[in-house]
């Protein structure tokens, strides 16, 4: 990603790679139980690791947790039951959040977007922050894939599939390792040199004004 690292938005920014496990209960929007986020920064040619955050979330009481939830994703009722609520969680992470510029990044980031308005009461920062969608950033360097879901990239790449696939943190660590894949393969092509670039490709557009961080929060990220 030699093109990008030139620009020196795309150097100054800290990408934060996250995912949300949820439930979905029939007639509401889906709640989460569980977020994972991995902050990356560009250092000497490509994006290394700076923090990461991954914790449960107790979803509402009339919420339960199905046979298939725990089937798919190995999440229990008993799990979920000593977490903290999501506003909590939520206000955790976005604690982290001291030292911008950010770029959000998720695979099919509207879902993710999504989540993160309904809590974005509790998580200002978060829900001010512009997203780059990696499903977008495929469909614009691997046109004619079949399908654009994070395990065909995961097959079209070579990158194995992780255990725990369907929790939050195993799926931003291939997420970051598929995003690392887009960059360097749009660099390659000619598709981007710049930050610009890539947010006209895949970028998704923060739905609250941003919110000065709190300065004297201990930095995560």
């Amino acid at each position: 990603m030699g093109a990008l690292t030139n620009d020196p938005r795309f150097a100054a920014m800290t990408f934060v790679v996250i995912d949300f496990e949820g439930l979905t209960p029939a007639g509401r929007p889906a709640e989460p139980i569980e977020v994972a986020a991995l902050a990356l920064r560009p250092l000497d040619g490509r994006l290394t690791e700076a923090g990461r955050f991954e914790e449960l979330m107790r979803p509402p009481a009339d919420v339960p947790v199905t046979a298939r939830d725990v089937q798919l994703k190995g999440i229990t009722q008993p799990m979920l039951a000593s977490a903290a609520p999501a506003a909590e969680v939520m206000a955790q992470l976005d604690a982290r959040l001291t030292t911008p510029p950010y770029r959000l990044v998720a695979h099919h980031a509207s879902t993710e977007a999504g989540i993160i308005v309904r809590q974005a009461e509790h998580c200002p920062v978060l829900a001010a922050t512009p997203l780059l969608d990696t499903l977008r950033l495929a469909k614009a360097v691997v046109p004619g894939l079949g399908s654009y879901g994070l395990d065909s990239l995961l097959g079209h790449y070579g990158i194995p599939r992780p255990a725990g696939r369907h929790r939050a943190m195993p799926d931003v660590e291939v997420t970051a390792q598929v995003l690392t894949r887009l960059l360097d393969d749009g660099c390659t092509s000619g598709r981007w040199s710049t930050l610009l670039e890539l947010d006209v490709a895949a970028g998704l557009h923060p739905t609250r004004p941003p919110v000065a961080p709190n300065t004297e929060q201990g930095a995560l990220f």
